[in-house]
């Protein structure tokens, strides 16, 4: 005789075995981690447990609906397909919620943040290089890992209930037909146990009992829904990310990507207008220092994969490893409290060539409809009679590049298929040493050709901008050069080298002298190594200026971010940048001076009187320092609710 209420008690095992799945995943991940939690006693792996557990309950509320279901279903039917479909959902819901586990705990180490949407835009826009940084061995490890807690996890839930309710209530396969007549007749009498209107009751408690889901999928009945926020409870940053619920991490990532205008909504529309325009430029009602370049010159950005200011002696980092920079810090103008945008390349590429800040939930350069309406140096230059290039020797569809580049106005993008195959060595492409030669053999081209040439004349007879984007100096840091120990340092070395090597033959063209080179990485990245996302030495990156047309050194000490570089370049040019909202000159003494970055899903902003990061998660600020703690907040919370007001509109 089957239990009338096996079905409710199934109903309420699924739902906190799932809870049980994500409460687990908890003290492995700080397992894993172990070295960023070697100060937690017991008592703080318990907290992380007790604390996760509104997002934990969740999520098992969302996977718990299509059971419920089920359930329902099987009130009414017998038929094998029922449980067929029990088996098909447990073993699909066992696979993702496993990988998302698997690709949270190793992509971790390298962003210092709990999945999101990020490692699946890289991925579908361009597998390979998405996959570059990682060794086959390692994913043979991940799939072998998935496949195996997979298994765990749905036939824990087969123990617990699929098997043990399908048995006990005799669904009918598709040979139960050929069974002898006394079993059949068995098994009729028990489908007909229930009555028409016991059907109606299991069915009807059935479903307010999967609808009571929304309770714990909601977070209760106060105002405020269920988000990351809420199991944010320590001071201590690792602690709140352990108890982070990575299912339901990535998949608010997910709701939040395309909902601009609602996103970041500290403060009325008129207190955010007039703070923010206290921080923007000053347009021409504003002076600039002048550096002294001719009104043409040649453009040219060498933009350096993962660099950052510890790499370089002259800013107080290594003293081996980027000899070249340094030796070229002491002939050009080196901004010296400068600072990255963001964490990825997407990001500072954007930043960089259209003065536009990063954000914390998302990249807008997964947005063609958005980027083809953004501001640019390309286009700026264009409109001056400037040609450009693109070179970078990877894949320039990766993460929607080549779509942001050509709507840029870049006329020509030279890539991964423009090396020949014997070339291309490294695993994300041609290395930095075969682009930068192929750079210099467009120069000589045009140096040997006659300026009256009609060829000439059309695309490199004028001024140009040119912009090499580097790559070797990331994971997995396999490069043909071996000068230090430490590989990330020897890819660094590697890179610094080819930059070197480039500017001496450089040097010995006659562009040399109608020529700005400006050097700048698009994120700090691989060293140093372990760094908090949630510190601004995080975001500390060189930007120097050298050429012919830079008439003597210089430091330059005002504090800026990569946003800041369009305003700041054209301004040296003569050239409007009244289009870069967000860009200001950091030569004009009457601007603003500031940083400003994101990292998800944070913020942080820096001014001669206060460094503060403020993490929209935890909803308070991780980091305040210097002589005015705290005047950073509401001017960054500002700069953030009028940015997404701003991407809202294009």
């Amino acid at each position: 005789m089957r239990s009338k209420y096996n079905y409710f008690i199934a109903l309420i095992s699924v739902f906190f075995g799932w809870v049980f799945v994500f409460a687990i995943h908890k003290p492995m991940f700080m397992w894993w981690y172990k070295h960023l939690y070697v100060k937690c006693d017991w008592t703080d792996w318990v907290d992380v447990i007790w604390h996760g557990l509104p997002l934990d309950f969740s999520m098992a509320g969302y996977l718990t609906i299509i059971p419920g279901l089920l359930f329902i279903a099987s009130v009414w039917t017998k038929h094998s397909w029922v449980k067929s479909a029990m088996n098909i959902y447990f073993i699909t819901a066992s696979l993702l919620v496993t990988t998302i586990f698997v690709a949270d705990i190793a992509l971790y180490h390298y962003w210092g943040f709990r999945i999101d949407t990020t490692p699946f835009f890289y991925f579908f826009s361009s597998p390979k290089d998405a996959l570059a940084s990682v060794s086959r061995s390692y994913i043979f490890r991940a799939f072998i890992a998935i496949v195996f807690i997979a298994t765990i996890i749905y036939e824990f839930f087969d123990m617990l209930l699929i098997n043990r309710i399908f048995i006990d209530n005799r669904y009918i396969d598709s040979q139960s037909r050929f069974r002898k007549h006394e079993e059949t007749a068995i098994l009729e009498s028990e489908y007909d146990e229930d009555s028409l209107l016991q059907k109606f009751f299991k069915s009807f408690f059935l479903l307010l009992l999967t609808a009571l889901l929304f309770i714990p999928i909601r977070g209760g009945f106060s105002v405020s829904t269920m988000n990351t926020g809420k199991v944010f409870y320590s001071t201590d940053t690792q602690l709140n990310h352990a108890a982070l619920n990575p299912v339901f991490n990535l998949m608010e990532s997910i709701l939040k990507q395309q909902d601009f205008e609602s996103q970041y909504r500290y403060m009325d529309d008129d207190e955010a207008d007039a703070i923010f325009d206290t921080l923007i430029d000053k347009g021409i009602n504003g002076k600039t220092a002048g550096l002294g370049f001719s009104q043409s010159p040649n453009v040219l950005f060498i933009i350096l994969e993962s660099f950052s200011s510890k790499l370089m002696a002259t800013l107080g980092g290594e003293s081996d490893v980027a000899i070249n920079l340094d030796k070229l810090a002491e002939e050009g103008i080196l901004f010296t409290n400068f600072y990255a945008n963001s964490f990825r390349t997407d990001r500072g590429l954007v930043s960089i060539l259209s003065g536009y800040p990063a954000q914390p939930t998302t990249s807008l350069m997964k947005y063609p409809r958005k980027t083809q309406n953004l501001p640019g140096i390309a286009r700026s230059l264009k409109q001056a009679g400037y040609s450009a290039t693109y070179y970078y020797g990877g894949d320039a569809d990766f993460t929607n590049m080549r779509s942001y580049l050509m709507s840029q106005g870049f006329d020509q993008i030279i890539s991964d298929t423009d090396f020949p195959v014997s070339e291309r060595l490294s695993k994300w492409g041609a290395h930095d040493e075969v682009v930068f030669n192929r750079l210099l053999a467009d120069l000589r081209l045009v140096d040997n050709i006659s300026p009256k040439s009609e060829e000439v004349s059309q695309h490199d007879g004028g001024v140009w901008l040119k912009v090499l984007q580097t790559s070797s100096s990331h994971e997995p840091f396999e490069v043909p050069y071996l000068r230090l120990d430490n590989e990330r340092l020897n890819a660094f070395a590697y890179t610094d080298e080819c930059v070197g090597n480039f500017i001496n033959d450089f040097k010995q063209l006659p562009q040399w002298e109608n020529t700005l080179v400006v050097l700048v990485p698009d994120h700090l990245g691989a060293y140093p190594e372990n760094i908090s996302n949630f510190t601004p030495e995080r975001y500390q990156i060189p930007l120097l200026m050298i050429g012919g047309v830079v008439k003597e050194p210089m430091r330059i000490d005002v504090i800026g971010s990569q946003q800041d570089i369009p305003a700041t370049l054209l301004a040296q040019l003569g050239l409007s940048h009244a289009d870069f909202t967000f860009s200001k000159d950091m030569l004009n003494p009457d601007n603003p001076h500031f940083a400003f970055f994101t990292v998800p899903d944070a913020f942080g902003m820096v001014t001669e009187d206060n460094a503060l990061i403020f993490d929209n998660q935890a909803g308070k600020t991780v980091w305040d320092e210097g002589e005015n703690p705290g005047a950073n907040l509401l001017k960054g919370q500002a700069y953030l609710q009028k940015l997404y007001d701003d991407i809202a509109k294009r």
